[in-house]
């Protein structure tokens, strides 16, 4: 069995990926000049790299194809990966809309939305679905990752049904914590907590 890759080294693959991509007509890189664009040191970079089997060739760098491919295998996107939104507000809305998930590797396969007013809409190609279809989407579509984008009172009760369902992905836009069971990944993204870090480094800079 393969050894997974330390969880820091896993949340930095993502960047070097994104500029490796934006760097994809040039041959070769190193880490150095990696380092520098990602904003950490080369050896920090080499030894991230080192878990995914690449070593590069001192003098000559890496190869940005083949550096971009087993970062892309490591990530799990060189397979594809369905996801459903649940949620069609203004941020749900959005996220149907972003044609970076096709990009990225993974295919919205499913929105849905418990108010009446908002089921049947069309969003990003699809047709927005009662939640009451969530289960029976997640079964017959083979969804992969639950992206939550409803009000914090509705959060955990989303997160109960994809737990429900075999969901062990789950991407969380509502601005509170979710709980779930040992075997389910959860990420949150809150817009509003980052903005109060930067609000400290700020208040940190103007010495108040």
């Amino acid at each position: 069995m393969k050894k997974p890759v330390p969880r820091a080294t896993v949340q930095r693959l993502p960047l070097y990926l994104q500029l490796l991509d934006e760097r994809a007509d040039q041959p070769r890189t190193s880490s150095e000049e990696l380092a520098v664009l990602a904003g950490v040191n080369a050896a920090k970079v080499r030894k991230d790299l080192s878990f995914l089997g690449s070593y590069g060739t001192r003098g000559v760098g890496y190869d940005v194809e083949q550096l971009r491919f087993e970062i892309r295998r490591a990530l799990g996107l060189t397979r594809g990966w369905r996801l459903a939104i649940i949620g069609v507000g203004n941020l749900g809305s959005a996220l149907a809309n972003y044609g970076g998930f096709r990009a990225g590797g993974f295919g919205v396969a499913g929105l849905f939305d418990a108010d009446p007013d908002k089921v049947g809409r069309d969003l990003g190609g699809l047709t927005v679905e009662p939640i009451e279809h969530l289960e029976q989407a997640v079964k017959e579509r083979g969804i992969d990752i639950g992206v939550v984008a409803v009000p914090a009172r509705a959060a955990q009760e989303v997160a109960d049904r994809l737990v429900g369902c075999g969901v062990r992905s789950i991407l969380n836009f509502a601005p509170t914590v979710i709980q779930v069971p040992e075997g389910v990944e959860v990420r949150r993204v809150d817009l509003s907590t980052e903005l109060q870090v930067l609000g400290y480094h700020l208040h940190l800079l103007a010495g108040v």
